[in-house]
């Protein structure tokens, strides 16, 4: 984890060296989680996500755009007791890469790795339910004004399993589908093109 986190940090750092634009702000919003593949039985859970951004500009349409942001995720399983909400808090950094239109529209997509915080189980025989490490992918739309402020959505699909555990009749093949609603203010400190 050290030497991810450090290859994130240089590669922030030689990304700021080149960038023409700089910005930095608050980012919120609403989270609509589910579980993919596998055999399990669920059905969405809403929650939310908050945080900040760094954007990085080269030219007057692309960009580069790291976040850190502590998502709320999971799903409503449905369980023979009834349908239960299986929580789990990830810290996420996403790394979108963005093209812009002069009129504001954009479009993104990128890598995004997630770290686990804690997770909320109803089911408490089910010790490990997921694992402290989330790889995903991510693409949305959106639109900025020039000041900054936008709104955006975005569809998450995971890459890695949630879990690694076995029994309770739950194939551990799923995967976090997320989608996100977000406002923003990216805050632009630099702007040398």
């Amino acid at each position: 984890m050290k030497k991810l986190l450090f290859t994130i940090c240089l590669a922030t750092i030689s990304t700021f060296t080149f960038a023409q634009t700089f910005s930095i702000g608050p980012k919120a919003g609403v989270n609509v989680s589910n579980y993919t593949s596998g055999n399990i039985d669920s059905d969405p859970l809403v929650g939310y996500h908050i945080g900040g951004l760094l954007n990085f500009g080269f030219g007057k349409n692309f960009s580069i755009q790291p976040e850190v942001l502590f998502s709320t995720q999971g799903a409503k399983v449905q369980r023979p007791a009834g349908q239960q909400d299986y929580k789990i808090s990830y810290l996420t950094i996403p790394v979108m890469f963005k093209l812009k239109t002069n009129g504001g529209f954009f479009v993104e997509a990128g890598p995004q790795v997630g770290f686990r915080t804690s997770q909320n189980l109803p089911d408490q025989t089910i010790s490990h339910f997921s694992k402290n490490l989330d790889l995903s992918v991510g693409a949305g739309i959106g639109y900025q004004t020039k000041i900054g402020l936008g709104i955006g959505a975005r569809y998450i699909a995971g890459l890695s399993k949630v879990g690694d555990f076995t029994g309770q009749n739950i194939s551990p093949d799923f995967k976090n589908s997320v989608i996100q609603a977000s406002i923003f203010w990216a805050i632009p400190l630099i702007n040398n093109d």
